[in-house]
């Protein structure tokens, strides 16, 4: 999300709280978390990962950028707050990749100096160019050292790059227990007509799609395809790299919005991409506590029904 995006999230975020537009007002002592999210974890809305039936709640963590951060006790600190407070409030899944600068390395020396790796479901990528399959591998053992871990929960060929040298490697990899599930990724939509092919000849536990409320062409192929296909639907950028936020700021939620449990505009975007019945779970970008908590108030609450889909998606396209 660029300077803008995250400039207009904070003030959203600002003004609902002006509003009393809220998630949480007392804190868990020695937390930091919200007592209205810390007491009930338990009620996350969930969906099950179609190969195996594991069900994993339905927002997670992206790390794309906001964990590229140096080793300074200041830029970690934050960080260490998410990551701690995560599973404590429900949440399961955290997504990154070698490819985003320093946050795989930082994910993993923080997860582990936490110590809550077993509560958490750790997604990586891995990616080549040229068939060299022999860097892929070095790629993906690497991660394992990033991440403090002997087995990865989730590992994707990142944008295509090397899919058809790299699934063979990841179905080895997934026999020999290294890691859980494997899969796709894409953030781009020129790429789709090559990610529906290899949907299509490929068994994959995973894919990954960018899909937003205004960013929705993934519903026209590639999500009812995983669906038929018994595929796990990871959504990336579901604030449509910021646009949501900016399109949105200015104006207080429709009251409607709230008969769904939604408080921010975070929520009312999210709750429409994993109100989608083919998404698993969205991967916002989440460095504060504070977006956290904003962010895990989607998967509580009722999931719009299609009408009420349709009725948010034409507000957003009036925007």
């Amino acid at each position: 999300m660029s300077v803008s995006s995250n400039w207009s999230r904070r003030t959203v975020l600002k003004g609902g709280l002006a509003l009393g537009v809220g998630w949480s007002v007392s804190r868990v002592p020695g937390t930091g978390i919200g007592h209205s999210l810390a007491s009930a974890p338990s009620d996350l809305v969930t969906r099950p990962i179609p190969s195996s039936g594991e069900r994993i709640p339905v927002i997670g963590i992206g790390t794309a950028r906001r964990y590229d951060v140096d080793d300074s006790a200041a830029a970690h600190a934050p960080l260490r707050e998410v990551l701690r407070a995560f599973p404590e409030l429900g949440g399961r899944l955290v997504d990154t990749a070698p490819s985003y600068g320093r946050a795989e390395p930082v994910v993993g020396d923080l997860v582990a100096a936490i110590g809550n790796r077993d509560k958490l479901f750790l997604a990586t990528k891995v990616r080549i160019a040229g068939g060299d399959v022999k860097a892929g591998i070095a790629e993906m053992e690497q991660s394992l050292r990033h991440l403090h871990t002997d087995r990865i929960d989730l590992l994707q060929v990142h944008n295509l790059a090397g899919v058809d040298e790299l699934l063979p490697v990841l179905r080895e990899w997934k026999q020999a227990g290294r890691i859980r599930y494997l899969g796709i990724t894409t953030s781009f939509e020129r790429q789709y007509q090559d990610f529906i092919r290899v949907m299509e000849r490929e068994a994959l536990d995973f894919i990954q799609v960018d899909y937003a409320i205004d960013n929705r062409s993934a519903a026209d192929r590639i999500l009812p395809l995983a669906a038929d296909r018994g595929m796990a639907v990871l959504t990336n950028l579901p604030f449509g790299r910021g646009r949501v936020f900016q399109a949105f700021r200015d104006k207080p939620l429709p009251e409607w919005a709230r008969e769904w449990g939604i408080e921010s505009w975070a929520q009312f975007a999210l709750k429409y991409v994993v109100s989608h019945p083919a998404v698993t779970c969205a991967i916002p970008g989440t460095a504060t506590l504070a977006y956290l908590e904003d962010n895990m108030g989607a998967a509580r609450g009722r999931l719009p029904d299609a009408e009420t889909r349709d009725r948010m998606a034409a507000l957003i396209d009036s925007a």
